[in-house]
């Protein structure tokens, strides 16, 4: 049986998420970092690695390559060759690589706000173009703005940075929406890159998609970006991985990691593995307890004037709108 009702004290752990405010007077939402203890599972397999007493430079084994192929089958319904899978600290580092392996300097990577952080800053930081199309809000849900997007892209314009389910907003995007994404990209030559690191946090009756099995066009343009780590509450393992069936895709990516990105930290592909091979029954438990902190937040926001919350499709995360929240800077007021 999990547990996600023991406060767990992470002080003195070196949490990027609670060392924010070590006064300990602010309850630190703002980083995708649950505190709720991985399963055990996972737990015992860092402990055997441990055991080894050896922590040499690691490369991806068969193992953990089986596992990842086997959950990408059983899970997402999609058949990757073990050739396919290029190995990466986070998908952070993968998104700003990204950046640097399809688009040159001044060049335009187009993607959708609100967005987590790093889609707006990586583009920035390779000295590329960032385009930004807000998504448009109707009747509660969160959807492209096809018209705009034609507006934004210009021939300067090489990838399409697509976050499925969507960070912040929960959105988790259909089929036929997203073969409208894979449509535009292929009109405009733009190469698609999906985050879909929250894939396995689907809290409604709805179907996560894979970039890579659109049918006719995906392979060819798309490279996926996975990772145990959110699900799992892993992060700090720091493994992920980049799914891309087109050889000329994955060689500019590992072309463009050359001595940035070396080898992948030998605990996290253990905890990968373990995460993927056992972690089943205890993922479905916390999607459980996620459905019920969700209940609970709607039932308290619905509460609050000035604040509103589309409802959340997946993931952990919340976006809450305070624009009419009577505040110059909502940050700064909670916080305080």
């Amino acid at each position: 049986m999990a547990d996600f009702t023991s406060l767990i004290n992470r002080e003195g752990t070196g949490s990027l998420k609670w060392d924010r405010y070590p006064a300990g007077d602010v309850l630190p939402m703002w980083v995708a970092d649950m505190d709720f203890r991985s399963p055990e599972e996972v737990v015992d397999a860092l402990r055997q690695r441990c055991g080894h007493g050896i922590f040499g430079y690691t490369k991806p084994y068969k193992e953990v390559e089986d596992a990842v192929l086997d959950y990408l089958q059983a899970r997402h319904g999609l058949k990757a060759e073990r050739d396919w899978l290029v190995w990466m600290p986070g998908v952070v580092p993968a998104l700003n690589l990204v950046c640097r392996a399809y688009a040159e300097t001044g060049e335009g990577i187009m993607t959708m706000t609100p967005a987590y952080p790093p889609f707006l800053s990586a583009p920035q930081f390779s000295g590329r173009m960032l385009q930004k199309v807000p998504l448009c809000q109707e009747n509660d849900i969160w959807r492209f703005d096809w018209d705009l997007m034609e507006k934004t892209v210009t021939e300067k314009t090489q990838v399409f940075m697509l976050c499925n389910p969507q960070n912040p907003t929960g959105r988790v995007f259909s089929r036929p929406e997203l073969e409208l994404v894979l449509a535009f990209c292929s009109r405009h030559d733009l190469v698609l890159c999906s985050d879909e690191i929250h894939c396995d946090l689907i809290l409604d009756n709805v179907e996560h998609v894979s970039g890579l099995s659109l049918g006719e066009g995906a392979e060819e343009r798309t490279l996926v970006l996975l990772s145990a780590s959110k699900t799992y509450n892993l992060a700090g393992l720091a493994c992920a991985y980049a799914v891309i069936a087109d050889q000329q895709l994955r060689g500019n990516l590992k072309r463009a990691a050359q001595g940035v990105i070396t080898e992948i930290n030998a605990f996290g592909y253990a905890g990968c593995e373990s995460a993927y091979r056992a972690g089943g029954p205890w993922r479905s438990e916390l999607l459980e307890q996620l459905r019920a902190n969700r209940d609970v937040l709607y039932k308290a926001v619905s509460n609050m004037p000035g604040l509103s919350l589309v409802p959340m499709q997946a993931t952990y995360l919340a976006w809450i709108d305070a624009r009419k929240l009577p505040v110059k800077s909502p940050h700064t007021f909670f916080e305080s």
